[in-house]
């Protein structure tokens, strides 16, 4: 069984990787350890957002404001702004209660790409999730997952 670089699912690979050999298991670690599927994702996704006339100078100008991000942990290119993450938000509560369930929450954040998040915030043991609460974990949450240069 060949590995691809493509594999998306982190037990799936490793299973794979260990089933080839030592080698394998080294190169998936590494790739693991240094995000680099994520970036490859990340890239991808933003480039085809943005179609751009030019595809390698963009990528090129996206990695560099990547590594600019690293230092200042600002402005990292994520392709969901306040806007999008309000809308979100506003699908889930038409009716302007100022708050969705744990459920749409956990859900909403998963579809947006958010890997990694507070299960249990701030109103979960009520089922009432705030539009602050929302807004804040999406926010860390697509900034993590945007900012593949750390792990």
């Amino acid at each position: 069984m060949r590995t691809s670089w493509r594999c998306h699912n982190k037990f799936i690979c490793d299973k794979m990787a260990a089933e080839e050999g030592p080698r394998q298991l080294d190169a998936h670690e590494y790739l693991n350890k240094h995000r680099i599927i994520d970036l490859f994702n990340n890239l991808t996704s933003h480039m085809i957002y943005s179609r751009p006339d030019d595809p390698k100078k963009f990528l090129i100008s996206t990695l560099e404001k990547l590594h600019k991000c690293r230092t200042t942990k600002l402005d990292i290119p994520c392709l969901f702004d306040d806007s999008n993450i309000h809308a979100v938000f506003g699908m889930l509560d038409p009716t302007n209660r100022g708050y969705i369930t744990l459920q749409q929450y956990n859900e909403a954040l998963t579809t947006l790409g958010v890997k990694t998040y507070d299960d249990q915030p701030a109103g979960a043991d009520i089922d009432r999730i705030s539009f602050d609460v929302f807004v804040k974990e999406a926010k860390k949450g697509l900034t993590d997952a945007s900012s593949t240069f750390s792990s």
